[in-house]
């Protein structure tokens, strides 16, 4: 099978939930994601400082680059559909 495109949003998120899409996305998600929480997160966590400041952070830090890349991944494979255009002075 060809590679999926969607011109509307339920397309989309077909294509955003496709396995090898899915997959990609979230081994993106948790690579970038990981190393933005060591550098950023981590102390803080080990320190036993953690509030749900700190929680949502980590979650965001995950959640960001998994939309990136979701984002890349639609742009990547949009089907823009041609618009017809009206006659002239209709």
């Amino acid at each position: 099978m060809g590679e999926r495109t969607w011109s509307t949003w339920r397309e989309a998120v077909s294509v955003v939930v496709a396995p090898q899409h899915l997959k990609r996305t979230v081994s993106v998600a948790l690579i970038v994601g990981s190393t933005f929480f060591a550098m950023n997160q981590l102390t803080v966590i080990v320190a036993g400082r953690a509030n749900a400041v700190v929680w949502l952070k980590v979650a965001m830090t995950y959640l960001t680059p998994l939309f990136v890349s979701n984002f890349g991944v639609l742009s990547a494979t949009r089907h823009h559909v041609p618009r017809i255009s009206s006659p002239q002075g209709a």
